[in-house]
């Protein structure tokens, strides 16, 4: 592994942007956006985050719960920025916001946002540590830190499931 691979970088070196429009193939029959399409518009939104701050390539290992707030239509575009969180060994929380933008009416509006787990991989499949994130705005250390709180979540409902399924 390259030396420079571990050495911290701050969240800016992983935010990315990602646009899509909504065409009628993306939609269900009330001209409405399906969430399984935003859902996997989401995923390779975080998956950018990951690779831009990881180097490496990576795996979805998990999504917390998503709520659309508002619905998307057919002609609208759909804007999903991403960052990473924060890193624990080999894995990433990946923050990712979605937003609507009408451009005929000239209006934006929050349509969801999502936290994802990555896992960095090599190609052969084994977890590569990551280096850490570095948060330098208040928001950025805000999403730190809760990201710290929903990993203990996270590890507290997969205890339950575990022992619920014995």
């Amino acid at each position: 592994m390259n030396e420079d691979a571990l050495v911290p970088r701050p969240v800016r070196d992983s935010q990315s942007e990602m646009t899509e429009i909504v065409l009628p193939n993306d939609a269900n029959p009330l001209g409405a956006l399906l969430g399984g399409r935003l859902m996997h518009w989401i995923d390779l939104a975080g998956a950018m985050a990951a690779h831009r701050h990881s180097r490496s390539y990576v795996v979805t290992a998990s999504v917390d719960h998503i709520d659309f707030l508002v619905a998307v239509r057919v002609g609208d575009l759909v804007i999903l920025r991403s960052s990473v969180n924060r890193v624990f060994h080999s894995s990433m929380e990946v923050g990712v916001k979605i937003f609507v933008e009408n451009y005929i009416a000239d209006t934006a509006q929050h349509v969801a946002s999502a936290y994802l787990t990555f896992v960095a991989i090599d190609g052969k499949g084994n977890h590569l540590k990551v280096a850490a994130v570095v948060p330098e705005s208040e928001e950025q250390r805000r999403r730190y830190d809760d990201a710290g709180r929903r990993r203990e979540i996270r590890r507290a409902e997969l205890e339950r499931r575990r022992k619920s399924s014995r």
